[in-house]
């Protein structure tokens, strides 16, 4: 029985790597956001608590209808959640 030719596979060369031009891979997260995440958690917590006991005696808090100002206080939370999903 004839047997079959084998493919021939050109050699596998890596492309050079000139060093000094390496790209650092930046690992975890900007020093900011744990901060800042916190203290939008922190913000909208004191918000809405601030408003359930003293809203109406501050002005700008008395103006508004109470589920905007739950809104806000919770719109600051949402941010901390977001900020949260960046953190590494």
């Amino acid at each position: 029985m004839p047997e079959s030719k084998g493919r021939k596979k050109a050699v596998y060369t890596p492309p050079p790597t000139t060093k000094g031009e390496r790209k650092v891979a930046r690992i975890g997260s900007p020093s900011w956001l744990a901060p800042t995440m916190v203290a939008l958690f922190v913000i909208g917590l004191a918000y809405i608590v601030i408003f359930y006991i003293a809203g109406s005696q501050i002005p700008v808090m008395r103006d508004l209808s109470a589920l905007l100002n739950v809104l806000i206080g919770f719109a600051f939370i949402a941010g901390g959640f977001v900020l949260a999903t960046r953190w590494k």
